[in-house]
């Protein structure tokens, strides 16, 4: 199959247990739960993603024919030496990657890493898979390696989702006007049920995508 991307690009995660780590993300075109354009955002599921994922105009992005072609180019993104990491996201990567694209990246050496919203079952293979829960929508993958819960979300109950099958569960600020009060109300949470941790956008803080 082909695969449509928004961009590629060698970065830092900014997030989550695997933040400060070097990786490659490879960033999907495409998503379920909103559409990616601004006039229809009110009528979304997920009304507060901060991330581009409309079209194939982003750094190395456009339709790659295989996954041969794929994993390629996220190889030489990365260049040489160990420790090799792909980050698999979007909009929502679920949608596209397939067997194929784990198989071409683990033959190239790489850890693969997705962040999913949890609608779509994941493949077996993924190295490292985190799931972040949207209010409203059905999730259907409620096992893989890090929770990460958005805060606030009205209709997440934070005490529903520990009964998950997932070793690390994370509460992210979500960013926008309300930032300083989203981190006061995720610190709050974190204090009130310590099998949660806290996230922060390091990436954000530290001025890079």
């Amino acid at each position: 199959m082909s695969y449509a991307v928004k961009e590629i690009f060698l970065t830092l995660q900014g997030e989550g247990v695997q933040a400060g780590r070097r990786a490659v993300f490879c960033r999907f075109s495409g998503c379920n739960l909103w559409t990616g354009r601004e006039r229809h955002r009110v009528g979304a599921i997920c009304r507060f993603c901060d991330t581009d994922f409309v079209g194939t105009d982003g750094s190395e992005g456009g339709r790659y024919a295989d996954a041969e072609t794929l994993a390629g180019r996220i190889d030489a993104l990365w260049g040489e030496g160990c420790g090799r990491f792909a980050v698999l996201t979007g909009g929502e990567p679920l949608l596209q990657l397939d067997r194929a694209l784990i198989d071409a990246l683990h033959a190239r050496g790489f850890e693969i890493a997705v962040e999913t919203n949890g609608t779509v079952a994941a493949p077996a293979g993924i190295d490292w898979l985190c799931v972040s829960p949207k209010a409203g929508s059905e999730i259907v993958q409620r096992s893989g390696d890090e929770l990460k819960l958005v805060w606030p979300q009205p209709g997440l109950d934070p005490a529903a989702l520990e009964a998950w099958d997932f070793p690390n569960r994370l509460v992210q600020p979500m960013d926008g006007p309300a930032l300083a009060q989203a981190t006061a109300a995720a610190m709050a949470l974190v204090l009130e049920r310590p099998a949660w941790r806290l996230s922060l956008q390091t990436h954000k803080l530290l001025g890079i995508r």
